[in-house]
């Protein structure tokens, strides 16, 4: 066993170099990568140099960022067990916040998909569903409770071995001076859910490795992200994979893009943000 030299602190200092040498030596599928260039997974349709974010969430991990507006955010399933329970706020009013009702009252589509707006409950879209490989995902549930994953797993806590979406996006909520009351039901990427015929929802699970979603910021955003399973999966285990996060600057949607003007409620969305930034700006 290799005795460490920590006494002094130029010990200790030496100490600290050599392990995050080592760590950057060995570095693992699951950790931020700063400088985003970094990362070992960039898209292939993305510089390196572009990126302003570049992270992969571990299982049972979680998340968080302040992004600009127009910023283009990719999410990727590299195993096919990834699920990314997302909540957005605005970062410059953090009381205007992601409202699922509204995401699906808009637009009168209740599955996520291509072009589909994300909406604050002030009527204007904090994000586009820009492209999007999966399409299986879920507007219905919300990510896991503390009570949930008591009840299935015996334990809930952020730091215990099968956390709750809740309980980390409470944590990711903290870094940014939020609390839980700051925050509501969330989205959830790459597991699917659909209504049945009966009424009851059935999980769809994912639609298998290798897919990803693009969000594109309209406002700037606070996006807080909770890598866990979707509370309807049926396995009896603790089951989600590795979650891949890019992120570059790009252009919010505008009056030319087919999401713009996709129907005329859509459209009154994107004008109500266009008028609320231009006059904050």
């Amino acid at each position: 066993m290799t005795t460490r030299q920590t006494d002094t602190i130029t010990a200790a200092r030496s100490d600290a170099r050599s392990q995050a040498a080592s760590a950057t030596a060995t570095a693992t599928q699951s950790m931020p990568y700063i400088p985003a260039a970094t990362s070992p997974y960039t898209p292939s349709d993305v510089s390196p140099d572009a990126l302003t974010w570049a992270e992969t969430v571990p299982p049972a991990a979680y998340t968080h960022r302040a992004v600009a507006r127009g910023t283009r955010i990719r999410l990727e399933d590299p195993t096919g067990d990834a699920c990314a329970n997302v909540f957005l706020l605005r970062a410059d009013a953090p009381y205007e916040r992601l409202n699922i009702a509204d995401t699906l009252k808009i637009p009168w589509q209740a599955y996520l998909g291509p072009g589909h707006p994300l909406l604050s409950g002030d009527g204007r879209v904090l994000a586009t569903l820009a492209a999007d490989t999966s399409q299986h995902h879920d507007a219905f549930c919300g990510t896991s409770s503390d009570a949930w994953n008591l009840a299935k797993f015996g334990d809930a806590r952020p730091e215990g071995p099968t956390p709750s979406g809740q309980s980390l996006l409470t944590l990711a909520a903290a870094k940014h001076g939020l609390t839980l009351r700051d925050l509501g039901p969330s989205l959830s990427f790459f597991q699917g859910v659909r209504v049945a015929e009966d009424g009851t929802l059935a999980w769809q699970g994912s639609a298998g490795p290798g897919t990803s979603v693009d969000l594109v910021a309209e406002l700037p955003l606070i996006v807080l992200i909770a890598n866990v399973p979707h509370p309807l999966d049926p396995r009896p285990d603790y089951r989600v994979g590795p979650l891949r996060v890019h992120a570059w600057r790009s252009t919010p949607t505008g009056p030319g893009d087919a999401s713009f003007a996709a129907s005329p409620e859509r459209t009154r969305a994107y004008l109500n943000t266009l008028d609320d930034w231009e006059s904050r700006s």
